[in-house]
């Protein structure tokens, strides 16, 4: 019994060390697969050109190659999914940029738009036809100022002259009137001459 048990604790024991032993050159040297590969191949030994590999060695190996596809795996699986939730957030966003983009579009139109006796004009076109209204009104009000001016002047002008013509006429009635009034004495002198020598004469 001891003969069976005795070689297979050995083994067994001789297994561990080595994987132990795998382990720590692992860890002393490049942990990862390409050094594990490497450090594997350098701890076997060589004969006729063919390298004798230590099965625990490349069990260890390949233990640890399928331990890292399998976080491999898990990270690019992670990133897949949130590779997904970024491309779905991108998709929002880009559909609430879209909304606020037209809805920007339409405020700027409607703040752009001027509605005026019921007919919409943009702000551009309505401050032009105020302007022209403006400047056209202001013309036409220049132009009757303008005119009104000349017949202001012309009206004080015939107005001055009525004045002169007036007063020459009053000038020429109060002389006509003095000199009516001395003929007319004149006349009553005569008459009393007259009235005089015929009483004389009878």
């Amino acid at each position: 019994m001891r003969k069976i048990i005795f070689p297979i604790l050995s083994f067994i024991l001789l297994s561990f060390t080595i994987q132990a032993q795998v382990i720590t050159d692992s860890s002393a040297t490049d942990p990862s697969l390409k050094g594990q590969y490497q450090l594997m191949l350098a701890k076997s030994k060589t004969i006729n050109g063919y390298k004798l590999v230590n099965p625990s060695r490349i069990a260890a190996f390949w233990k640890n190659l399928q331990d890292t596809l399998h976080t491999e795996r898990k990270q690019l699986q992670t990133t897949k999914l949130k590779l997904r939730e970024q491309e779905k957030n991108i998709t929002e966003l880009k559909a609430q940029i879209s909304g606020k983009e037209s809805s920007l579009a339409s405020t700027n139109a409607r703040v752009n738009e001027i509605s005026f006796l019921g007919m919409s004009f943009s702000k551009s076109s309505y401050n032009t036809t105020v302007w022209t209204l403006i400047i056209g009104l202001a013309a036409a009000l220049a132009f009757i100022i303008l005119r009104s001016a000349r017949h202001i002047h012309e009206a004080k002008y015939r107005s001055t002259l009525y004045e002169e013509i007036s007063q020459e006429y009053q000038n020429y009635k109060t002389k006509a009137n003095d000199k009516e009034k001395k003929l007319a004495r004149e006349l009553q002198d005569e008459r009393n001459k007259f009235e005089d020598y015929k009483s004389r004469e009878r």
